[in-house]
């Protein structure tokens, strides 16, 4: 019998899923019997046999979701009994930790962490989130020394659970789909110089910082372009530019071909799939030099790194890409190459889950 196991998150899906999503979990869905707990975006339906979404709400949403969270995870715990919970995040594996007390069932907890769980009230939102900060950071340290096993997604979040005494017992990227962002060659760069910013619109991501340095980048760069992908609280920053509020993974590939370069200068990125994404299509990266971003951007070779929270030397950066095509072109060429070696096949991808799985059912810390 496969392992059954509860995949929890924060994540919104839109249902029915698209070409990527449902590679990835019908890879997942030859090796183990799962059920998903997440979020669903505007507009999607909500639930199918394998998945139970949580609709957005109009006003509260996050703190709403994470009140009903632990209800939501209970109810799984006692209809579908899974053997394991792949959890991804500190404040999600609080709830389940919960979840788990209130039903007394066995289900072993694997913690998937993504960035730098300390970000979440410190680097979202609005600033009164800082009075969350002790619980937050509790809730770190709780769920870190609770999990059953650890799933880490680079150097940078490997380091974060060592310092709590914790061995990660994977680390690995996230996936990225390489049947959209690696079957064709990269495109040639489009005539005019241009950018593209794809996140959520929060301080985490820098947004702010871009924002302020966009008009030094006019400035030196008259004719250079920027697209911004992604929704937050940052949004009345996006004035003069070009704006979507989210893209499938084949909009985000059309996106990147569309531009000379990636910018996410993130103040404590886990990774950034985004990344990746752009490097397979040969797109140079400019991004914050923290986090798990150094770990991707090779200086001067796959894209240039700067200081989070520096508008100044992020335009610098950017005219440097975007006011010099052959530049662009270099670097883009070296990302392609180093990105051919981070996009596992979705059946790799569901083996390395598998193995989690696997760690967390031999365990015997709960």
């Amino acid at each position: 019998m496969k392992p059954r196991v509860l995949f929890v998150s924060r994540e919104r899906f839109r249902l029915p899923l698209d070409d990527t999503q449902r590679r990835k979990w019908d890879a997942v869905g030859e090796l183990l019997d799962y059920r998903i707990v997440a979020a669903a975006q505007p507009g999607s339906a909500t639930r199918t046999e394998r998945m139970t979404l949580a609709s957005p709400a109009p006003a509260l949403d996050g703190p709403l979701y994470y009140a009903r969270l632990p209800e939501r995870i209970a109810r799984e715990l006692r209809v579908f009994r899974p053997d394991v919970a792949v959890v991804q995040g500190v404040h999600e594996a609080t709830a389940f930790l919960l979840a788990r007390s209130v039903t007394r069932t066995r289900t072993k907890l694997v913690l998937d962490v993504q960035g730098d769980w300390h970000a979440a009230t410190r680097l979202y939102g609005s600033r009164a989130r800082r009075l969350l900060d002790p619980l937050s950071d509790a809730m770190g340290v709780l769920a870190v020394r609770r999990a059953d096993a650890i799933r880490t997604l680079s150097p940078f979040t490997s380091a974060a659970v060592r310092r709590l005494g914790r061995e990660p017992a994977g680390e690995f990227p996230p996936f990225v789909d390489g049947d959209v962002f690696l079957a064709s060659p990269p495109a040639p760069l489009p005539n005019r110089p241009r950018a593209v910013f794809v996140g959520v619109l929060e301080r985490y991501k820098g947004f702010d910082t871009l924002a302020e340095a966009w008009p030094r980048v006019l400035d030196a760069v008259p004719d250079a372009e920027l697209h911004v992908v992604g929704r937050g609280t940052l949004a009345p920053l996006v004035r003069g530019m070009e704006w979507t509020h989210s893209l499938d993974a084949v909009g985000v590939a059309a996106a990147m071909d569309d531009a000379w370069l990636l910018c996410l200068p993130s103040r404590a990125e886990g990774l950034g799939r985004v990344v990746i994404e752009a490097m397979c299509r040969g797109r140079a990266v400019v991004g914050g030099d923290a986090g798990g971003i150094p770990d991707l951007v090779d200086e001067n070779d796959t894209g240039m790194r700067v200081p989070p929270g520096d508008p100044e030397l992020l335009a610098r950066a950017l005219v440097r890409v975007l006011g010099d095509r052959e530049t662009a072109e270099r670097l883009g060429a070296g990302a392609r190459q180093k990105a051919e070696t981070l996009t596992p096949t979705p059946a790799e991808y569901a083996e390395r889950v598998r193995r989690l799985v696997a760690c967390a059912s031999r365990s015997s810390r709960s």
